[in-house]
């Protein structure tokens, strides 16, 4: 099956039913709030789905984080989202989805740990749970561009605008600063791709690293795709920790946040960037993330003509939501068919065959994706 190849029947009708029934700096307190118009919003689902755990493979030594503690808790809280795929089993993966200050704009972000390092007794997660959780730390009290003064302010009011302008670049440097001081995270490495989205001037900003990546959906079409960062194929570059105790390490790659490809583009309303992680990438061709996302859509069109005018604003707004989070779901739904499916040609089986490499059907991995709507006042 290529990616011009077409979804299954089946999967267009369970499609539908589910989407019409799926519903660094120190902060400082803010003294002063912006009361410029920020005429987008965005609407951003999250779904994931860990592999199925292989009984034969090594046995970590090191421990989750504790519940109590506070990337624990915050794990929990993003693990705790309705996700009908897999429930709370996300494997090596992690994601983040943050409010920037004063609403001004969203961060978000996925990260794939790398599960090499499980020969050596260390957890993969761990590196990537703990790079999340300090990039949603260092992003929520930042702001996504230049911070944003009201001219209609005496001049003292305006001085006192609170916070700082966050890059993608500075969020992940500072992210990773974060890990390597965690004391829980003994070793490790991940990819990583963090987005912010300007809600005053649709902007978005990225920085990658790795073969986590994100596209962007404009009226049908895949209008940008992230490109791949690898060492050669099947290696990608990766954020890494090594362990104290080895000065050397042959087996692990050390790249830094410096080498991430960074990217800024205007969004338009109705757009879509959906964000992964490379269990998508690998199984699932652009085109066929256009033709879930669409079905989804025409499904929600149909919910939306038979709201009334009561409550009509906040019901609309409500339905942009479900539809963004049953995109998500299907997406990780079909690429979770995908890596089972040995008859079909995969984009990773391809990925192999202009390396000289045999490799047949879909590639068994995590899978994390978060689907973002652009709406336009």
């Amino acid at each position: 099956m290529n990616a011009s190849s077409a979804i299954p029947l089946s999967f267009v009708r369970s499609a539908a039913r589910a989407s019409s029934s799926t519903c660094c700096r120190p902060a400082r307190d803010v003294r002063y709030y912006s009361s410029l118009p920020r005429p987008y919003r965005f609407h951003v689902g999250a779904s994931w789905a860990g592999k199925p755990h292989d009984p034969r493979g090594p046995r970590v030594k090191t421990s989750p984080f504790p519940p109590d503690s506070p990337i624990g808790k915050w794990r929990d809280l993003m693990l705790s989202r309705p996700n009908q795929p897999a429930g709370k089993h996300i494997g090596e993966d992690f994601f983040y989805i943050q409010d920037m200050r004063e609403k001004s704009g969203i961060s978000m972000g996925v990260a794939d740990g790398v599960g090499g390092w499980t020969e050596s007794g260390v957890d993969p997660s761990l590196f990537s749970q703990a790079l999340m959780y300090h990039a949603h730390r260092y992003s929520k009290a930042a702001w996504p561009g230049e911070p944003e003064v009201d001219p209609t302010q005496e001049y003292e009011e305006r001085e006192q605008v609170e916070g700082w302008e966050l890059t993608p670049l500075e969020c992940l440097e500072s992210a990773y600063g974060g890990v390597l001081r965690e004391r829980n995270v003994l070793a490790g490495s991940s990819t990583a791709c963090i987005l912010t989205l300007n809600a005053s001037n649709g902007v978005l900003r990225a920085a990658n690293l790795g073969d986590s990546g994100f596209l962007v959906i404009r009226a049908s079409s895949v209008i940008y795709v992230q490109r791949s960062q690898t060492h050669f194929f099947n290696c990608p570059k990766q954020l890494s920790k090594l362990p104290t105790s080895q000065k050397r390490f042959s087996r692990a790659c050390v790249d830094h946040p410096r080498d991430a490809d960074l990217c800024e583009m205007k969004l338009r309303h109705g757009d879509i960037v959906i964000t992964y992680t490379d269990g998508l990438s690998d199984n699932v061709f652009p085109a066929e993330m256009v033709t879930i996302c669409s079905m989804v859509a025409r499904q929600s069109q149909m919910t939306k003509r038979t709201l009334t005018p009561t409550g009509e604003h906040e019901s609309v707004r409500a339905v942009e939501d479900e539809e963004a989070q049953a995109m998500a779901e299907r997406i990780v739904d079909y690429a979770r068919m995908c890596m089972v499916n040995q008859k079909r040609v995969s984009p990773f089986e391809r990925a192999a065959a202009r390396e000289g490499m045999y490799f047949r059907g879909g590639k068994i991995d995590d899978v994390t994706v978060l689907v973002t709507i652009v709406q336009e006042a």
